[in-house]
């Protein structure tokens, strides 16, 4: 988010070496933080990217264990942000942690007035999304299925399954993650499908967490559901194209928003009047 002009605050656990340098490498990047002093280290996880064949290893050590004083502690800081403003709640349940603490902390921030994102997956996804009234969930299409229990292979099942958890009141945006073929949202007025353009990929970690600070960015500003996937897929997209983070990183994927494709459903008003463009209430929307 800093990277693409905005401003946010990490709120996370900290502990021995490592989290005094994860701590050290925000802050050279200028990124506000409010961090908890932990018993146990923060994990360190590795990348291994084979630059002869385009192969990459990644490596997910054990995360760190939060005892019940320590995510009391974190959620002390998290129920100061200010009313309106919106909480993303990215990864796993550390070690020690219930979806039951998550489900409370949560609740707690709503009641503050907070705005809930759940960038997570499994258990912990479902576990949100069972209090309900959650801005924002970016599952991948494995990630979803798991979630609505049945298989999603066919052309429209993805957009049908994501309605589903729209109409029961879990959430008011799906963001469905769709590899090369970008991602799917929906809300409750209708869906978009935004496809990037072929491009070679330098390494896909961090691209989730690069889309979702964009998305998170667009919502801030109030943007709606088109505009807000396709900042989010363009992030994604320079994520994978630029090894390295940076401000170029940022730049590059306001430029690269502007080249993608928009797939809208239903066909608004205006496109329908331009046959060319849609077919059985489906529209492309083309820029570049």
């Amino acid at each position: 988010m800093t990277f693409l002009g905005g401003k946010a605050t990490a709120i996370f656990p900290i502990g021995g070496a490592t989290g005094e340098h994860l701590a050290a490498l925000l802050a050279d990047e200028q990124v506000p933080i409010e961090t908890v002093e932990t018993r146990d280290w923060t994990r360190q996880n590795l990348h291994v990217h084979v630059a002869a064949s385009g192969e990459q290893y990644r490596f997910v050590m054990p995360g760190a264990a939060l005892t019940d004083d320590e995510f009391r502690r974190l959620e002390e800081k998290v129920l100061t942000i200010d009313p309106g403003s919106l909480l993303v709640i990215s990864g796993s349940l550390p070690p020690g942690i219930s979806v039951e603490n998550l489900m409370q902390l949560v609740k707690n921030a709503q009641q503050q007035g907070l705005r809930c994102i759940i960038d997570s997956s499994g258990d912990a996804l479902a576990a949100a999304l069972d209090v309900g009234n959650i801005e924002l969930v970016k599952p991948n299409q494995k990630e979803l299925s798991a979630l609505v229990q049945r298989d999603l292979s066919q052309p429209d099942d993805v957009r049908l399954a994501a309605q589903s958890l729209i109409q029961s009141g879990k959430v008011r945006r799906v963001v469905v993650s769709l590899g090369p073929q970008g991602a799917l949202g929906v809300d409750a007025s209708g869906s978009v499908q935004v496809v990037p353009p072929p491009m070679k990929s330098q390494s896909t970690v961090g691209a989730g967490d690069s889309m979702v600070g964009a998305m998170t960015l667009r919502l801030a500003e109030n943007a709606g559901l088109e505009d807000m996937v396709r900042f989010g897929v363009a992030a994604g997209s320079a994520a994978t194209s630029i090894r390295h983070p940076s401000l170029l990183a940022g730049q590059y994927a306001k430029n690269l928003r502007l080249s993608l494709r928009s797939l809208i459903f239903p066909a608004p008003p205006r496109w329908r009047r331009e046959p060319r463009y849609w077919l059985d209430g489906l529209c492309w929307k083309g820029y570049g």
